[in-house]
């Protein structure tokens, strides 16, 4: 047990680490005299618990019950911890409630359910629809059709080998013919492309690597957090990230369990919440992990009528169709068919079964005589409809599966009598599920819940990791939680976005970067600038694109991507942006797929990534940005600030302290230096404002308060400034580039409150009253404001 004082109950900032064989325990504790002098209150650690050994992630668990060997065991954890209190600090870990890792040789649960079958004690702990597949587990691990892999099935003692995957052998048929013994397991080993249609275990996402765990279960739960909460109670932990809990059958009852098993510590979820969603006010938690807050800085900083523009340019560039990126609904909506029609087939499969079964012994008749496909087509037109994640138990499903959703579904339909399995579908959804005590009643509670999963892993799917890569006018607007259709966040709307957090989640997460953004902010905050200057950026790609046909690129989407990539990231190397790229096409599953690659298209695209955009063209766009630096810097100091004071608690990503350019991941899990070789003017910016919430923690935590500052002048919109608790001023300069082409700041004044006010970057200035807002920018483009004197 860890000995030392334990650290503050609530953080003033964390810092995530991801931590993998190659960053242990003992590699984040020697991080910490630096990220103590930072002025970070507690380090965010990815996963700790036992994973797939190699894994440079963590979420692929195999046992709640250890502390991860490779990253320390848990000795390395508690020394982590007692170096963390030391120097003044404390450790929120990464729960991963949804899921565990589906590598029977490594996760002991779920090889005894392979083994001994619904029988198991574990069988409760995993998501498998035992009634499908003929009461076995389908296991897609084969790299083609059974007949053709039996040479590279063997039989190893009481274990089925095939190549590196291993499973037990049901007792007594170590000794049956192959034929035989494989049809006397509890499990079916299949072709990989068998789990589009016929998997029957819940997965994360589409992901069958990744098996869902039943925590709504009490006994699941309590052996899946045993660990953890042991932990908790014993001062090594202090808080929680809980990980994709869209994914769970239960989310409410779920957090109330937890918060009750914490003794209430510091929780936040990663909760995506969409454009206008509101976090579910009956979670007892402290807030989301901050994707919320990261539109409306992104937003804040993108010029919303120069977007538009720049997708307009970005279609007569591109050329793409309506529904395949031309038009960001129209993209989602066909994705999301997509989706389900493929990854989550079996998904929606399940569904449909519940809902036939539901109708076909309905004791009321009006629900007799629905066809399957027509049921199915009813779910998956309503599916494609949802515009949040999922409806919960504490909120009304009618109103994120909308009657109006439910008028366009029934468009599907030729046959108007057809078309009345949608409001039987609807009404499975939004109603409640009756009495416990009927012979329904388990059915109706498995639709709904079903209903739910399958919505939130169509969301990830079909906006995150397809439609965000085949819209791409501004690849800035396609993050997590991001509306790319409607870029772009007003001043006022970003004030009341605050003041809203401050009054209702005044200690909830907020984050600009994470391990799983597709650009991390400094880089997305170079690409906001060209909504600043759209005709000159289609100008510079078309004379590129004249200049380059003899390239042989690929289509004129990926081209646009590719260019605002080298844009965004500034000069890197050819492997970097080859990588992001070939990730990208496959994503966007236009051209090729993971699933079915075009080797001549991707050798197309690396081709064109060589000799374009990292190749001697790529010059003209670095020279574009390089005179565009100004207003990059500006964006990029801005954004920090802005994230690093506004409410909530600012959650930093590893690296980010200082300017840190990465794509999506692997690329951004690269290790990171602490400290810096080289810290700049992001470092100290950073510093400052970490140190000014350690040291005055009441003038951002749950009881202060955020008030806008209004500049008045000209250019009084450029300007964007807000008050924390009468103690702090931040400002910053907005869409810099449409400054200068104004002309400057000219007379534009902000009004301090009363007091003095110094300067924490620039040191030995100090204001009051009203102040010139060019004196305020005179050396940086953004200011933080301490008040100082009586009463301070």
């Amino acid at each position: 047990m860890t000995s030392a004082r334990p650290g503050p109950a609530v953080p003033t900032a964390t810092y995530r680490l991801q931590l993998q064989p190659a960053f242990p325990f003992a590699a984040a504790a020697a991080a910490v005299p630096y990220l103590a002098s930072l002025g970070v209150s507690h380090l965010h650690l990815s996963p700790v618990l036992e994973a797939v050994p190699g894994s440079t992630h963590g979420y692929d668990v195999v046992d709640h019950a250890r502390v991860r060997e490779e990253l320390g065991g848990e000795e390395g954890l508690r020394s982590l911890a007692r170096t963390a209190r030391e120097h003044g600090m404390g450790l929120v870990a990464d729960l991963v409630p949804n899921h565990m890792a589906m590598a029977p040789r490594h996760n002991r649960a779920l090889w005894e359910v392979l083994r001994e079958g619904p029988g198991s004690p574990y069988a409760r702990w995993f998501d498998i629809d035992w009634e499908a597949q003929g009461g076995r587990v389908l296991l897609p691990v084969l790299g083609g059709p059974v007949g053709s892999q039996l040479d590279h099935l063997v039989v190893d003692g009481d274990v089925l080998r095939y190549h590196d995957h291993a499973f037990p052998l049901r007792a007594g048929t170590a000794e049956l013919p192959l034929p035989e013994l494989l049809d006397a397991q509890w499990y079916r080993p299949v072709w990989w492309r068998l789990a589009r249609t016929e998997l029957n275990y819940r997965r994360f996402f589409s992901i069958s690597e990744l098996i869902g765990v039943r925590v709504e279960d009490p006994e699941v739960f309590d052996a899946t957090h045993a660990k953890i909460l042991q932990l908790l109670c014993e001062g090594v932990l202090d808080g929680l990230r809980v990980d994709h809990p869209d994914g769970l059958a239960d989310p409410d009852g779920y957090l109330a369990r937890l918060h009750e098993a914490t003794g209430g510590r510091w929780t936040v979820v990663e909760k995506i919440l969409a454009d206008g969603e509101r976090l579910p006010e009956s979670w007892p938690v402290a807030g989301t992990t901050g994707y919320d807050a990261l539109r409306q800085v992104d937003g804040l900083f993108t010029d919303r009528t120069g977007a538009y523009e720049l997708a307009g340019r970005y279609r007569a560039f591109a050329a793409p169709s309506a529904d395949r990126g031309g038009n960001w609904d129209a993209t989602v909506r066909r994705a999301a068919h997509k989706v389900l029609t493929h990854e989550l087939a079996a998904e929606t499969d399940r569904l449909t079964r519940v809902a036939t079964r539901l109708c076909a012994s309905a004791p009321d008749l009006a629900l007799r005589d629905r066809a399957p496909w027509a049921l199915r087509t009813a779910v998956e037109e309503l599916l494609v409809r949802m515009r949040v994640y999922r409806p919960y138990a504490s909120g009304d499903a009618a109103a994120v599966v909308t009657e109006e959703a439910a008028e366009e579904a029934r468009l599907a339909f030729v046959v108007p009598e057809e078309a009345a399995a949608v409001g039987i579908v609807r009404g499975l959804l939004v109603e409640p599920p009756g009495d416990g005590s009927a012979p329904d009643h388990a059915d109706r509670v498995e639709f709904r819940t079903r209903f739910a999963q399958t919505a939130s892993a169509l969301r990830a799917k079909s906006v995150e990791d397809t439609a965000f890569y085949r819209y791409v006018p501004l690849l800035s607007a396609t993050e997590v939680g991001g509306d790319p259709g409607r870029p772009g966040v007003s001043p006022e709307d970003f004030h009341a976005y605050c003041a809203r957090v401050q009054r209702d989640w005044p200690v909830t997460g907020t984050v600009v970067s994470t391990h799983d953004t597709k650009r991390s902010a400094d880089v997305r905050a170079a690409l906001a600038v060209l909504t600043e200057c759209p005709v000159r950026w289609a100008e510079l790609l078309a004379e590129v694109a004249r200049s380059e046909e003899d390239l042989g690129g690929p289509d004129g989407q990926l081209a646009w991507a590719a260019w605002q990539t080298v844009f965004g990231l500034g000069p890197a190397e050819e492997g970097r942006v080859r990588q992001a790229l070939l990730k990208h096409v496959r994503e966007a599953g236009m051209y090729t797929s993971w699933t079915e690659q075009e080797p001549p298209y991707e050798e197309a695209v690396a081709a064109f990534v060589a000799a374009g955009p990292c190749g001697p063209p790529g010059e003209r766009v670095a020279a574009f940005r390089k005179a565009l630096e100004p207003h990059i810097r500006a964006n990029v100091l801005g954004t920090a600030l802005v994230h690093l004071t506004m409410p909530g608690v600012p959650d930093l990503y590893q690296g980010t302290e200082g300017e840190y350019r990465a794509l999506v991941d692997p690329d951004n899990r690269r290790p990171v230096a602490f400290p810096p070789e080289v810290p700049g003017e992001k470092d100290a910016l950073t510093a400052a404002a970490l140190r000014l919430r350690a040291r005055r923690p009441e003038a951002f935590g749950t009881a202060a308060s955020y008030d806008p500052l209004a500049a008045e002048g000209p250019a009084a919109g450029h300007c964007v400034a807000f008050v924390r608790s009468g103690a702090v001023v931040t400002a910053v300069t907005r869409l810099s580039l449409r400054l200068a082409e104004a002309g400057g700041w000219h007379e534009t004044r902000l009004t301090l409150p009363p007091g003095r006010w110094a300067d924490l970057l620039t040191r030995g200035r100090e204001f009051t009253g009203h102040a010139r807002v060019a004196d305020l920018f005179e050396r940086l483009p953004v200011v933080l404001l301490e008040r100082v004197g009586e009463g301070m």
